[in-house]
């Protein structure tokens, strides 16, 4: 069995048919009828024309039906990385991108998650990108897939360089796990931020230091 708390395990047989894009919709719970916990898993590599290399986070917002978060605690990022008693956790910073399959994790046990909860937003944001002059166009081959952690088995993973190109923005929004009763439905979403992390925190009633 695979350790739950493994930050690296990384399927290489992926299945063409669980690739998605934005407009698709996935029930994961149906995809595979054994999930418990499941690892929110994002790669990318840095662009090598840049000289100063692009700091990507991962972060997971818990939303009520409201789309707001219900207390601080609500957040799980590099800064605060266990939620729900740990039951969400965030497995650490990586500050390059460097090496195969996933740079940054966040695991979930859905079980654990409140039933008020309805939505958990999975964000990648430039850490300092406004300082630093850097946007979310700046790292290629990115993407953000969600694994059964028991088995390793991938479930979805959506290719975000398409419609990452270009882009200025710091922050974005990449996808939504979104409740109906006890299942869970993957959904890539795209949208941009300038203000990066900050800015989407403020938007889900949050003010965070980054």
């Amino acid at each position: 069995m695979v350790d739950i708390f493994d930050t690296r395990f990384e399927n290489k047989d992926v299945e063409v048919d669980n690739f998605v894009s934005l407009g698709d919709e996935v029930n994961i719970n149906a995809k595979d009828g054994t999930l418990k916990r499941i690892m929110i898993g994002a790669g990318w590599d840095a662009n090598a024309f840049n000289a100063d290399v692009v700091d990507l986070d991962i972060s997971v917002f818990m939303l009520d039906k409201s789309n707001m978060t219900r207390v601080d605690e609500d957040f799980v990022f590099y800064n605060q990385r266990e939620a729900v008693n740990g039951g969400i956790r965030h497995h650490g910073d990586s500050r390059t991108g460097a090496g195969d399959g996933d740079d940054e994790t966040i695991s979930v046990y859905l079980e654990s998650v409140p039933f008020d909860v309805m939505h958990l937003m999975i964000v990648l944001s430039v850490y300092k990108g406004y300082e630093k002059e850097q946007s979310i166009s700046m790292v290629r081959n990115t993407y953000v897939r969600i694994v059964n952690e028991e088995n390793g088995y991938e479930i979805v993973r959506y290719k975000m360089d398409d419609d990452m190109k270009e882009r200025s923005e710091t922050g974005v929004i990449a996808a939504a796990l979104n409740r109906e009763g006890p299942k869970w439905h993957f959904k890539p979403v795209a949208e941009f931020y300038p203000g990066g992390l900050g800015e989407i925190a403020k938007k889900y009633g949050l003010i965070i230091k980054e």
